[in-house]
């Protein structure tokens, strides 16, 4: 019996057209060879076609070219309507090339202006979505020739980051090119203006979704005139008229829901806007200091059949009365709406609310204010766990950031609140991050990663994610082509690298082949994965089985590699880190012996004593001591420079951290082993710091040293 996938076809007009494929149970035996074998070439096309579904686009391309019956499926139409080319670079050349498999591609998401400029070069004149990020740089003639280029477009999102090189003059070559638009959400534009406003009402007659979200200026009275609009988000846009918004905005005859989050919007225009507008059904104020500030509003505020979302109410609870089933768990409100029948006016609304709620907590979490552990205990992590089953990519992706932003206490101290981070272990949250990190989709796969990255820091939480399997999937996701899921998932293991019950798990689960394979994958422009890879190293290298591995692995040359040519201090200190602690196994292991045989290994350390930052120059100095117990090290250390660079070291550090002089002194008194070594030290000037190091608070051990750091979070 076999799984055989067939394509149903329906006929629109005079086109056929794909519908979903089904699986279907048949009693016959899927081909194989003389030998028993499957023979994959044979299997039928609809099964392979099924199979390219399930892959990214770098692997359906890599598939491809497997033979020519596969390269020809590979371009079927079905398999490319949607294009993410978030991760990679794509400038004319490259959609040059991709051009042959886009013409028939509805929707696009890209990252930058140069992708953008390189968008025209697709060919693809059917697009219907087109939504960036990292825009700032995108010019108006750059979004105008876009939209010239692309009539049936209706969907349009530019964000969250500042478009600050966009004008009204953009806004109104949309207007005019792109008849059939309805979306249309632009971020951070300086102005936008009555006559573009006015160009979207007369041309743009679908228009019902506009966001003008943290924009500088926008005309209230113009926006008054939009009456195609049914959901409307002005959120954290400034210099907001709110007269003349609850005077004009009331007369929109389609208006269900408005946002209006992170703005200095008062209680009087809530009230105006509810008790005049007939069609307004739902306002989002979340982050709002005006309304949260009045304690009579947020204790008060009643308006029947208006709902109101804002930080100081139950939104669990508001969004469950939109509903007539009230019975039912108001935490199950958004699981329980996705899987019931679909009732068309419920489904815009909750969609909108999907998408306003991942934004706007997201912006909350980033801006982290003051006295809201309340909310994000009580109801914000639920929120953003529920808002991560959405069906909308940009949901979860958004919910999964939000996630691995609002645990964070201090990112530079790899800190996070412990009541946060186990908040969203105990609602099942680590599951739904692990299921997300499964994803094909890159842009999941690189959210969950850091999202699960950052709850690691918490012992418990960490527990959790090794528990349910966490330390196989980032493992597999360090061996990404994608360099941001491969960095999100290096960034994990080094927090799990710190907990020693995870150590060999991740060792076990390949760990440590993948992420001394990232050094070399991305040894240029990719500081921090390297950084993150590094990072790792060092923790599992403290380990003594885990440490003769990484050796086995190639780990003493990749690192001494990023020792030697990486400028970027972050890697610098952790390829130092991982070195010292690769060398601190002299007496059960030979690493002590093999990074002082590595080609560059010592004179690259010395080098790293001289850098202005005192973390490389502590690592370097830590793993000079470790090496100096070896006596053929120790000799190399003092030919290449070392007695002289950890004398200047140990007279500059003495206002240093305590780790820091340390590590200087213990580098020296490993050096003094040797007669010569001494007197160069003797002769350098060397006794005199040492002495008023030993003087010193710092408490010096003569030992060999270990180190296992937590990761930096983003």
């Amino acid at each position: 019996m076999s799984r055989r996938v067939r394509r149903k076809l329906a006929r629109r007009g005079k086109d056929k057209v794909d519908l979903p494929s089904y699986l279907e149970i048949e009693d016959e035996k899927l081909s194989l060879d003389g030998k028993g074998v499957v023979d994959w070439t044979r299997l039928p096309d609809d099964t392979v076609i099924q199979l390219f579904s399930c892959l990214n686009y770098r692997d359906r391309a890599n598939l491809s070219s497997t033979c020519k019956t596969w390269r020809t499926l590979g371009i079927s139409p079905c398999l490319w309507q949607s294009l993410d080319l978030r991760a990679h670079k794509c400038d004319t050349g490259t959609a040059a090339l991709l051009a042959s498999r886009c013409a028939n591609i509805q929707k696009l998401r890209f990252r930058g202006a140069e992708s953008a400029d390189a968008i025209i070069n697709l060919q693809a004149r059917g697009l219907r979505e087109i939504s960036g990020d990292y825009c700032r740089k995108i010019t108006d003639a750059t979004l105008s020739v876009i939209a010239a280029r692309h009539e049936a477009l209706e969907s349009l999102q530019l964000g969250p980051d500042f478009c600050e090189r966009i004008s009204s003059d953009a806004i109104k070559a949309i207007a005019v090119c792109c008849p059939k638009l309805w979306k249309l959400r632009l971020s951070g534009i300086r102005e936008v203006d009555g006559d573009a406003i006015n160009a979207l009402a007369k041309h743009c007659c679908n228009l019902t979704d506009v966001g003008f979200i943290d924009c500088l200026n926008v005309d209230e009275m113009a926006l008054g005139n939009v009456a195609s609009v049914r959901f409307l988000s002005v959120a954290g846009t400034t210099n907001m008229k709110w007269a003349l918004v609850s005077q004009h905005w009331i007369k929109l005859p389609n208006l269900k829901g408005l946002d209006v989050s992170r703005t200095d919007i008062l209680p009087s225009a809530v009230l105006k806007l509810f008790s005049s507008s007939q069609s307004l059904k739902v306002l989002c104020a979340l982050n709002c200091p005006s309304l949260e500030e009045d304690t009579s509003f947020a204790a008060n505020y009643s308006n029947k059949g208006k709902l109101l979302l804002a930080l100081f109410t139950d939104i669990f609870k508001v969004v469950a009365s939109l509903f007539a089933d009230t019975t039912k768990r108001e935490r199950n409100v958004f699981s329980d709406w996705r899987n019931s029948k679909k009732d068309k006016n419920l489904d815009e609304i909750m969609t909108w609310l999907e998408w306003i709620l991942s934004h706007a907590l997201l912006r909350v979490a980033e801006s982290n204010p003051q006295g809201l552990d309340n909310f994000w205990l009580s109801q914000g992590a639920a929120l953003l766990l529920r808002l991560m089953q959405s069906v909308q990519e940009d949901v979860q992706e958004r919910a999964a950031t939000g996630l691995a932003t609002f645990v964070v206490i201090d990112d530079e101290n790899a800190s996070v609140d412990g009541g946060r981070a186990e908040a969203v272990m105990r609602d099942g949250g680590i599951g739904l991050l692990l299921n997300l990190a499964r994803s094909w989709r890159e842009g999941l796969q690189s959210e969950a990663a850091k999202a699960i990255a950052n709850l690691s820091v918490n012992a418990n939480v960490a527990k959790a994610v090794a528990e349910e399997g966490g330390i196989n999937i980032l493992a597999n996701l360090a061996r990404s082509m994608n360099r941001m899921v491969a960095e999100e998932a290096a960034g994990g293991l080094w927090n799990l690298s710190v907990g020693e019950e995870h150590k060999g798990a991740i060792a076990e689960a390949g760990g440590l082949k993948a992420l001394v394979d990232l050094i070399f994958k991305w040894s240029t422009g990719g500081d921090g994965v390297l950084e993150r890879a590094a990072g790792a190293l060092a923790n599992l290298a403290a380990d003594d089985k885990c440490s003769m591995e990484v050796a086995v692995v190639g780990g003493v040359h990749a690192l001494v590699m990023l020792a030697r040519s990486c400028k970027y201090e972050g890697v610098q200190e952790q390829a130092a880190r991982a070195l010292a602690n690769l060398a601190a196994h002299g007496d059960s292991n030979s690493n002590n012996a093999a990074v002082g045989q590595e080609a560059g290994a010592l004179e690259a350390l010395v080098q790293l004593t001289r850098s202005p930052h005192d973390g490389v120059r502590q690592e370097a100095a830590g793993a000079l001591w470790n090496l100096s117990f070896d006596d053929r090290n120790r000799e190399a250390i003092a030919a290449a420079g070392g007695v002289e660079a950890l004398v200047a070291l140990a007279h500059s550090c003495s206002n240093a951290s305590p780790g820091l002089q340390e590590r200087a002194a213990g580098a020296l008194w490993g050096l003094s082993v040797s007669e010569a070594n001494s007197i160069a030290i003797g002769r350098e000037g060397g006794v005199a710091p040492l002495i008023a190091l030993a003087r010193s608070e710092a408490e010096v051990s003569y030992n060999v040293k270990y180190s296992s750091d937590l990761g930096r979070l983003i």
